[in-house]
């Protein structure tokens, strides 16, 4: 494993990458070969199952970008199948305390680091290396990204954002905007507030920030206020707008005609 996310990250980058909701290894190589960083597998909204995201994972190998997969909940046992398949990266929502940070953060990792269960998976090459070279590997690859999504969480997040194993701390501000009461009004004051107080507590950590945005206009806004790891949209919503974009082109050439 070469996690090439934490790779351009350490250099100081910017990364980007769609959620995919969609069950296609078609679509997520298509996505790599158009030149993205990544692609954030989405298990907390999508239908995937461990055997599904195997193959989207592999996908995503195959076309040089990095496998991101976001697990449902804060769980050990979600947290293992994901890594055990070949997640580079993990996701994790709702992430309110310290307490579930570091708990995230030792399951995504072998001894010393963490209490992650050891046996022979796809993530570990079928036990067809050393086993203590490729732990060492695991545990030195894998990133694990918390998520800022709730007031509950952003009242502690300089506390969370300083867990060690935590690598990034990513700011859902859909999410965010529903816990403070202003859904789906991501630039609402009340947000612009909480977005900049998590982003600078995240930064104090010394960790880089990520957040989801659906337009390069927000996608520039967001770097510029100094986050380098970007979750451009999502897979349906990319196609589907470039479907309409192209129906409606088509239909006002023919009016026009």
């Amino acid at each position: 494993m070469k996690n090439l996310v934490r790779m351009k990250l350490k250099a100081q980058e910017v990364v980007t990458g769609p959620f995919v909701g969609i069950n296609s290894p078609d679509l997520v190589e298509i996505i790599g070969l158009a030149g993205f960083d990544l692609c954030v597998i989405d298990t907390e909204h999508g239908p995937m199952d461990p055997e599904s995201i195997q193959q989207l994972i592999r996908a995503a190998e195959l076309s040089g970008m990095t496998p991101v997969v976001r697990v449902p909940r804060a769980e050990p046992v979600e947290i293992l199948k994901v890594l055990d398949v070949g997640a580079h990266c993990i996701h994790v929502p709702q992430v309110n305390s310290p307490e579930t940070a570091r708990a995230v953060a030792r399951a995504a990792r072998y001894h010393p680091d963490g209490m992650r269960g050891v046996a022979v998976p796809r993530a570990l090459s079928y036990g067809l290396r050393p086993l203590g070279e490729a732990l060492e590997e695991a545990n030195r690859e894998v990133m694990v990204i918390v998520h800022c999504e709730n007031i509950t969480g952003l009242e502690r997040i300089d506390e969370i954002a300083a867990v060690d194993g935590v690598d990034m701390v990513f700011v859902g501000p859909y999410d965010l905007s529903q816990s403070l009461g202003v859904p789906g009004e991501i630039f609402h004051p009340s947000m612009v507030k909480a977005v900049s107080r998590a982003l600078e507590a995240i930064k104090r950590a010394g960790k880089p920030a990520g957040i989801f945005v659906t337009s390069p206009e927000e996608a520039e806004r967001r770097i510029g206020e100094g986050f380098r790891y970007i979750g451009y949209s999502v897979d349906g919503l990319i196609f589907g707008k470039a479907c309409r974009e192209i129906v409606s082109t088509l239909k006002s050439r023919r009016q026009g005609t």
